[in-house]
């Protein structure tokens, strides 16, 4: 995998595309999910950036991850360990945990492999469901810049 530097906007983007393709695809409603919580914007990010990084991610993918029992490619916990890892700051970990349970909910189904990037997030972050219970939705996830209002559901 690349390497981005601790805490980037390219570190949080590669953290919701492995969120986005935790399941195994992208669906419809996890891209109306990212546009209506801006998020490509919320992590400091135009858009061709976004999809330069969701682009090395699933080419990195292509060449370091295990193919499964059905073909479809898997991460190993070293790889999401390391990724997880790329993102320090306790309350950018507390925004990023909640950002990444925006999409996965985003199809009102929690599928296999999100489960997993879930529960592995809270256990490597230290955090549980309530350090992210007042986290208003899609703060600014950048440091030192102020907070959007919560979007509602």
């Amino acid at each position: 995998m690349r390497h981005y530097a601790v805490d980037s906007p390219e570190a949080k983007a590669r953290l919701v595309a492995l969120a986005l393709l935790a399941d195994g695809a992208i669906d419809l409603n996890e891209i109306e999910a990212l546009e209506r919580h801006e998020v490509v914007t919320r992590l400091g990010l135009d858009q061709a950036c976004f999809d330069r990084v969701v682009r090395e991610f699933c080419e990195d993918m292509l060449v370091s991850a295990n193919r499964g029992p059905s073909g479809q490619v898997e991460l190993d916990e070293e790889t999401i360990d390391a990724l997880l890892d790329d993102i320090r700051d306790p309350q950018i970990r507390k925004r990023m945990l909640r950002a990444v349970l925006d999409i996965v909910n985003a199809d009102g189904r929690l599928a296999e492999g999100e489960a997993v990037l879930v529960s592995h997030a809270m256990a490597s972050w230290g955090l549980d469901l309530y350090d992210v219970a007042n986290t208003a939705h899609w703060r600014r996830l950048d440091r030192g810049t102020s907070t959007m209002p919560a979007v509602p559901h």
